[in-house]
């Protein structure tokens, strides 16, 4: 069987492409203008259309809604934050436990919102369960389990290799670590759900509008230009491409492969009847999920990032991707050696030079944003949303200040990304050396994490 590679992504293969929406039909003005139709776009226009109706609100999208990484993600909905820790350090411990309780909260109210308003995601929350199958993987899973427990995630699990395989059999697992605060997702289901849900609110939606440049008040297309007092921009991996924003967010490549459904007797050999989220403790991690029609849908780094901060075309990946993408399938689940891999795809993910996620409004301006993910932003989006629409109250007067606007990663800024060939290299190097890293640490018997690793965290901002 052929596998389907590009086409956006797998998750479209039900429903097709969508038709997009008319694109802005000229010179317009608006009281908010969001740029991007992704999650933090489109929940950032449903939250503040809630809040104050009579707002005119416009949203722009240069392909369609879904196009980018909320069309093309792991369907992970958890409470996973990029900069936790870096926050903890800058403004104190207690600032941080109250950013993971907001993120533990979302969670709940993205599933909220989806049943409120009709939204079927496949929606399963059956937690995430992240496995080690080395001594220094483990070591890594105990140091995380304790730093989540430390940020006040009490009900977090720390399962022996018995426990984890009552969970999932991932062949040669030694430890597992699970929350319940994490759900499998449709992708796709949810970001055209919500768009709908936006639209019935009075959101005006342009797509096919590409944004060129955004400035004080002005969001410049091809089509025209929208004045607004205020100006969003919630456009994650596609940032670079805004004049001025090349090294703003690096666009991080990550790349998925979905299985054809298996048969009954694959999954008795899996188990996975709880249906989490599933990751690793690898250096170049893994996550997947099983679906709502029984397939597995896996991804990982491929080619990392490309040279000059350039996105791909329609998801497609390389053959080499898909293959070592496979390998990791197959050796996690031996089961399916002979199964067909039905789609490939790849995306790009937000990526700031310190690995943290952040909100801001700038009040001279009206000047907003909200990202840098880093591979956590379908729940991460909904909380940058509701902040976004509590900072925009706040300096409209509308409201007072909030305990999301008081959250630490507001108004956080981080120095920009190097310029090329620096950029290129530096980001291939460090992928690479992750990959050697985890290649030693499968030969070794060490509980140390590997000295290639440590390095490449440190160069890198993570460590």
């Amino acid at each position: 069987m052929t596998t389907v590679n590009g086409g956006i992504s797998f998750w479209y293969a039900d429903t097709g492409v969508p038709v997009p929406r008319e694109p802005l039909p000229g010179d317009i003005s608006a009281d908010v203008c969001v740029v991007g139709g992704g999650y933090t776009g489109l929940w950032t226009a449903y939250y503040l259309k809630k809040a104050v109706p009579f707002l005119r609100i416009t949203v722009l999208e240069r392909k369609f809604c879904g196009y980018g990484a909320s069309g093309r993600n792991g369907g992970w909905l958890y409470n996973g934050i990029a900069g936790r820790e870096r926050y903890a350090k800058l403004h104190g411990h207690d600032a941080a436990v109250a950013l993971q309780r907001a993120m533990n909260e979302t969670v709940d109210e993205v599933i909220r919102v989806a049943e409120e308003e009709g939204v079927d995601a496949d929606v399963h929350k059956g937690g995430v369960l992240e496995v080690a199958y080395t001594p220094a993987q483990l070591s890594r899973l105990k140091a995380f389990h304790e730093a989540e427990a430390a940020f006040g995630e009490t009900d977090r699990l720390l399962l022996g290799a018995r426990e984890t395989a009552e969970r999932i059999r991932v062949a040669g697992t030694v430890g597992g670590s699970w929350t319940p605060h994490g759900a499998r997702i449709h992708p796709v289901k949810l970001v055209q759900g919500l768009a709908r849900a936006v639209e019935e609110l009075g959101v005006v939606i342009h797509e096919s509008t590409p944004v060129t440049e955004i400035r004080p008040k002005h969001a410049v297309t091809p089509y025209g230009t929208v004045r607004a007092p205020y100006v969003l921009r919630c456009t994650e991996g596609f940032t670079a491409a805004l004049k001025g924003q090349k090294r703003s967010w690096l666009p991080m490549n990550s790349s998925m492969i979905a299985t054809e459904p298996l048969p009954k007797e694959v999954w008795e050999t899996i188990g996975w009847q709880g249906r989490e989220t599933l990751g690793d403790m690898a250096h170049a991690y893994m996550y997947a999920q099983r679906t709502a029609d029984d397939r597995i849908a896996l991804g990982g780094r491929g080619v990392p990032y490309r040279y000059g901060s350039r996105t791909d075309n329609d998801g497609r990946t390389q053959a080499a991707t898909v293959e070592a993408l496979r390998e990791i399938l197959v050796r996690f689940f031996p089961a399916t050696a002979g199964v067909a891999i039905d789609h490939a795809w790849s995306g790009v993910l937000g990526v700031p030079r310190d690995w943290c996620a952040s909100v801001e409004l700038d009040r001279a301006t009206g000047l907003g944003w909200a990202g840098g993910y880093v591979g956590s932003g379908v729940a991460t989006a909904n909380l940058a949303a509701r902040t976004l629409r509590d900072l925009v109250r706040l300096d409209s007067g509308q409201a007072g200040p909030t305990e999301l606007t008081a959250l630490p990663w507001v108004g956080h800024r981080v120095r920009r990304w190097e310029p090329e060939p620096l950029r290129w290299l530096g980001v291939h190097g460090l992928y690479a050396a992750y990959r050697l890293a985890d290649r030693r640490e499968l030969d070794a018997y060490s509980a140390q994490t590997d000295p290639v690793a440590r390095a490449a965290d440190r160069v890198s901002g993570r460590g």
